[in-house]
């Protein structure tokens, strides 16, 4: 949803627009960052003897590595890390443990989100690993494989004193989101029923920047998110509201490339490895977990 350095980059974007500047990205090795965007190889023990690594289409198993396209501005998902251009979060470490079952290197670049699924499509990327909720509009464009569970949520300056719970509170305020996700579309249907100004933004930073200035009344996130950009804001903002509109994630593919198959397994190894669980207890997001991960399997 999307949804930065970012443990740094949260932070410091509440404070300053200068964090605004900080972009690139990486995993956890070396790594080249141009513009806005960058690259990083992960290498890891690959399983290329496991049963989801022979699903793997030629195509893709003679390349050796799979390249995850991610908008690194939605922690702790995944973000820039304090050095400035690693990328992190629990969808890197998730990508990681994929790529590894799959008998592939994991390769991660930083993109913006709503650029990530036209570069699935035109074949630049194998995967979108970005914290897309799975839906039947986007599995028009993509094939999902789902592999967590999240709602939506807001947030505020910690000094409002009002709250809002639900999208019928959107009413009569401006509200803050990141563009390409699905707060947006949630935010604009509402505005249709109701007075809402949607104010949409390039990342979350600057979906933050907004609120933490005064400029939009709240920000609207994927929950998980919502906590952690609260988390890390040092006080200045908190969580208003419960979450709400619970629905699946899932991992992009291109569409009818073969990989939805392979990568289905995959998760399913994870899961039962155990891998799964120590990542998402590593992030703190254990209460998004599924057990039974499909291919798309949107709700709407």
């Amino acid at each position: 949803m999307s949804q930065r350095s970012r443990i740094l980059a949260v932070t410091v974007a509440v404070v300053t627009s200068a964090s605004l500047a900080l972009a690139g990205c990486s995993s956890s090795k070396s790594k080249t960052t141009s513009g806005g965007g960058g690259t990083t190889s992960a290498s890891s023990s690959t399983s290329a003897g496991s049963a989801a690594a022979a699903l793997v289409p030629a195509a893709i198993k003679s390349k050796g590595t799979l390249t995850f396209a991610m908008d690194a501005t939605y922690p702790p998902d995944e973000s820039i890390a304090a050095d400035g251009h690693t990328i992190e979060g629990w969808d890197v470490d998730f990508g990681k443990a994929l790529a590894a079952e799959l008998g592939l290197k994991a390769n991660f670049v930083n993109v913006t989100f709503k650029d990530i699924i036209p570069r699935l499509q035109s074949g630049q990327y194998d995967v979108g690993l970005s914290s897309f909720t799975d839906s039947k509009e986007r599995e028009k464009l993509v094939d999902f494989v789902t592999y967590f569970q999240a709602g939506e949520g807001f947030y505020v300056n910690a000094s409002s004193t009002k709250s809002y719970n639900g999208l019928s509170a959107l009413c009569g305020t401006k509200v803050s989101v990141e563009n390409g996700t699905t707060e947006l579309d949630d935010a604009n249907a509402q505005a249709k029923k109701c007075h809402v100004t949607v104010l949409a933004f390039a990342d979350q930073n600057q979906a933050n920047l907004a609120v933490s200035s005064g400029r939009a009344d709240l920000g609207f996130a994927d929950s998980q998110v919502a906590g952690y950009i609260v988390k890390q804001s040092n006080g200045q903002f908190k969580v208003t509201g419960s979450a709400f509109a619970v629905a699946p994630y899932g991992i992009a593919l291109p569409k009818g490339n073969g990989m939805a198959a392979a990568v289905l397994a995959a998760v399913k190894a994870l899961i039962a490895n155990g891998t799964y669980s120590q990542i998402l207890s590593k992030w703190g997001v254990q209460d998004g977990a599924i057990t039974t991960p499909v291919i798309n399997g949107a709700q709407s």
